[in-house]
């Protein structure tokens, strides 16, 4: 592994853009436009709502929570 290596959540993303067939920034919008705003609501609303494991909605949750928090 290299130090230019995807770590932490984002390392899901290409398992996830191939699992669910949708881009990564499809789902993030999904969670900015959702009305939910706690990330354990945001996991559990992908994963009964979307069909999305909770790992791989967990990753979603907290980059894009992360996102929004350095803007």
């Amino acid at each position: 592994m290299t130090d230019s290596a995807v770590k932490g959540p984002a390392s899901y993303f290409p398992s996830i853009e191939k699992k669910y067939g949708r881009p990564v920034a499809e789902w993030k919008g999904l969670i900015r436009t959702c009305p939910l705003t706690k990330h354990g609501e945001l996991v559990g609303w992908l994963t009964s709502e979307h069909g999305l494991g909770h790992g791989h909605a967990n990753a979603l949750v907290a980059h894009t929570l992360a996102e929004d928090s350095a803007r």
